[in-house]
């Protein structure tokens, strides 16, 4: 009696249940999915790398490791592979995706020194000959240095922030939905990783609610039988008394 609820309820779990790389990877759930390779989706599209490692590609910077994902907070910490925390803030252009900085961004100016001047130098950037640092715009660029480029980002370096994840990490703003409209007044283009995201569960919960009907449906067909089949005994019953009652005056006769 039980069977087709068990069977679209194991089927409902399968499209709920969190994905993950490997047994030790990250559960990944709306608004990310999990594909088995990275392509060029901005978005929220998360591949697998060496089996339990989660990653995420940035489209003209490249790929980034995810440390963790907090969905009630929409948090996302990532990890530089290259170690070079600097490098991502310098070259990483969250304009093209849904994400942001986590945390509070300021102007910074990176410098291209030819020689060393008062400060701490990025190590991962510099090399023989030239050293790159990170300053505030107001500040006079001396003669010796260029400057690459000013951006907005968490943290100008610093020795004791130098690890390979410190200020990585991303929030992200929630798809509209299909019946909202972007600012422009023109509905906003939904893509492909969107709808699945929203589809899916309500797919899925269609086709438990479809199940708990038809169980719903069988007991009661079931119920149904039984009362018929009740009747009939006691028709049955009913007819064979009165049979019983006409045989008595004749056997008296």
């Amino acid at each position: 009696m039980n069977t087709p609820f068990i069977f679209f309820f194991i089927l409902f779990l399968s499209y709920t249940e969190a994905t993950k790389c490997g047994s030790k990877g990250l559960n990944i759930k709306s608004p990310f999915t999990l594909s088995p390779h990275h392509n060029n989706d901005p978005n929220f599209n998360l591949y697998c790398q060496n089996t339990n490692t989660t990653m995420i590609h940035f489209p003209l910077y490249g790929n980034l490791v995810v440390k963790s994902i907090s969905y009630n907070a929409r948090k996302l910490n990532l990890i530089d592979p290259k170690s070079c925390v600097h490098e991502v803030f310098l070259n990483l252009n969250l304009s093209l995706t849904p994400f942001r900085y986590y945390y509070v961004v300021r102007s910074y100016t990176y410098l291209n020194c030819s020689v060393p001047i008062n400060g701490n130098s990025i190590p991962c950037l510099s090399g023989y000959g030239h050293y790159v640092y990170t300053v505030k715009p107001s500040v006079k660029v001396p003669d010796s240095c260029r400057a690459i480029k000013t951006v907005e980002i968490p943290f100008g370096y610093s020795s004791y922030l130098s690890d390979n994840s410190f200020g990585l990490g991303l929030t992200w703003d929630l798809p509209k939905r299909d019946d909202e409209d972007g600012d422009d007044g023109v509905e906003e283009e939904r893509t492909w990783v969107h709808l699945t995201t929203k589809k899916v569960p309500m797919i899925a919960g269609l086709v438990l609610l479809a199940a708990v009907g038809l169980v719903m449906k069988m007991k009661i067909l079931h119920t149904k039988k039984i009362l018929v089949s009740n009747e009939d005994m006691e028709n049955q019953f009913s007819e064979d008394l009165l049979a019983q009652q006409h045989k008595i005056p004749q056997a008296l006769e």
